[in-house]
């Protein structure tokens, strides 16, 4: 059920008044019995509360899988290179 804003032309007195849609909409203010005007709202945003919401609840179960390999940190392509011992002076004459 909506809730509708009035706001009395007599007095300014604004106020809500939770209703169903097919309700007669409201006609005297509740402080001065002056005419009411229905306003109209911005409107709510719809607000969901509790599990089961998320988009993710509701995914195949082989999407979960690849999105839970994806979370996993990745092999590096080039593993750091061990040190080669060709690389040292094979000069075998001591330096003098």
């Amino acid at each position: 059920m909506p809730t509708y804003e009035y706001e009395c032309e007599k007095c300014g007195h604004r106020f809500e008044k939770f209703q169903s849609i097919t309700a007669e909409r409201v006609k005297t203010c509740p402080q001065c019995q002056g005419k009411v005007k229905r306003l109209i709202g911005g409107g709510a945003g719809i607000l969901f509360k509790g599990s089961g919401f998320y988009q993710t609840d509701y995914r195949s179960s082989s999407y979960q899988k690849k999105a839970e390999a994806d979370k996993k940190p990745a092999a590096p392509a080039n593993p750091p290179a061990k040190p080669d011992k060709s690389s040292k002076s094979s000069d075998p004459k001591p330096k003098t």
